[in-house]
């Protein structure tokens, strides 16, 4: 079967390496696709918000199944415009992306549910919103773009100040654009934060293994938030018993919302929890696969993707058991061009991948890279994610730094901390 995969980050290279591999996979198209993707597919000159032009090349390539990545083109309706094209689709409609595509839905979907998640107010005005803040006594709270902003429309606050300032450049400068037409003032929560992710086709739930994603730019978790910047699974903090609480009160019944509103939701459900003294809270919903967790997981993944992927397009994701997952960790470090996740310099080459991918157990996905002529070079804020698999968390981080230290790129930078969290824990079992 011909597979096409939609978008250009480093989520989208782990998925064609992974559908790759798949004995049911004739070939690979990924629009538009990165430098990473040529070696697995056969990249298309088509952005992954060009609806029109992806639907017309899904029909010309007589493609059987399309896998959406990017959030963007789910919420613009691709998939509906697939689906009713008679394609076969793994990603929501544009009713279940509504979970991710606006902050505003999301947490009134969670309270209309009542899932568990963190207590928040709706602005559509500067105005009243800096009159929230400077009657808040509680520092600090999290101010949060409520349409899409590429994993930066959330910022933690710490005085009344610093948050008007914020609200000022979201409302009123528009410094993400529509994102900061309506914001979300929640208040904080404190533990550990995990992403738990479920393919689904609104009637039977696969849960994944769990993921912590490491946010802020900066070692210790300083620094603004960022789309991520690296990643460990499994997640030792996780126990059993707190799985069962987020599988109940969480996943179950967000699939029950999803019904009882009518959301189409044929794809993965990515929820972001914190684990708090009290529970597991919701902090967010994604309707794809996350970035970096698609990398970890499908260096995880030991089954065929290919099957629950066309389960689920086709409604049918229940007929499935659950896959085989490898025992071993994986640790993915984000490399990063110079001035992200602000305004980052592009074109510089990147030396050392073929050296780099030599080490034991190690892929390097791309994200934000593009050919020049015969040269990769970097093309976007997360240049790479440098992923290893060790039989512990220290062997899984020392391959992969050792690495990511093979690269070269002007301005390249990493966290230095991805994975600290678990060293000192053993599993998570109770």
């Amino acid at each position: 079967m011909k597979v096409l995969v939609v978008g250009s980050g480093g989520r989208e290279h782990a998925l064609c390496w992974k559908i790759k591999a798949s004995p049911l996979v004739t070939e690979v198209l990924c629009a538009p696709g990165n430098a990473g993707t040529t070696s697995v597919a056969r990249n298309v000159p088509i952005k992954a918000n060009d609806v029109a032009g992806l639907l017309e090349l899904a029909r010309s390539e007589k493609v059987d199944l399309a896998v959406i990545g990017p959030e963007e083109p789910l919420c613009m309706g691709l998939a509906d415009k697939l689906r009713a094209a008679g394609i076969l689709v793994f990603g929501p409609d544009a009713s279940g992306a509504r979970l991710e595509g606006s902050k505003v839905f999301a947490k009134e979907f969670l309270g209309r549910h009542r899932i568990p998640t963190g207590q928040f107010r709706r602005f559509d005005r500067s105005g009243t919103a800096k009159s929230y803040l400077e009657a808040c006594t509680q520092w600090p709270q999290v101010i949060k773009a409520s349409g899409l902003a590429g994993g930066k429309g959330v910022t933690i606050v710490h005085s009344a100040r610093e948050g008007c300032t914020l609200l000022d450049a979201l409302m009123e400068e528009r410094t993400l654009g529509e994102a900061g037409n309506e914001v979300v003032i929640e208040e904080f929560l404190e533990g550990e934060e995990v992403s738990v992710l479920a393919i689904t086709d609104g009637e039977a739930l696969l849960i994944l293994d769990p993921v912590m994603d490491h946010k802020q730019v900066g070692d210790g978790d300083t620094g603004p938030n960022t789309g991520g910047m690296g990643v460990c699974s499994p997640v030792t903090v996780l126990s059993r018993r707190v799985m069962r609480q987020i599988e109940q009160h969480v996943l179950v019944a967000t699939l029950h919302g999803m019904r009882l509103e009518e959301l189409s939701f044929r794809g993965v459900l990515f929820v972001g929890l914190m684990l708090t003294e009290s529970g597991p809270r919701v902090l967010e919903y994604n309707c794809r696969f996350g970035d970096p967790e698609a990398q970890a997981l499908m260096r995880r993944m030991r089954s065929d993707l290919v099957p629950y992927l066309i389960a689920t397009a086709k409604g049918k994701r229940g007929e499935l058991e659950g896959p085989e997952w490898d025992s071993r960790v994986c640790v993915g470090v984000v490399g990063a061009a110079e001035g992200y996740p602000g305004p980052v310099r592009k074109g510089d080459p990147i030396l050392g991948l073929e050296e780099a991918g030599k080490e034991p157990e190690v892929v390097v996905f791309h994200g934000g890279t593009r050919l020049r002529n015969r040269d990769v070079v970097t093309d976007g804020g997360r240049v790479v994610c440098v992923t290893s698999l060790g039989k512990d968390v220290g062997e899984a981080r020392q391959r992969a730094y050792a690495a990511f230290d093979k690269l070269q790129w002007e301005g390249r930078f990493c966290r230095r901390d991805i994975g600290t969290r678990h060293l000192a824990r053993g599993p998570g079992t109770s």
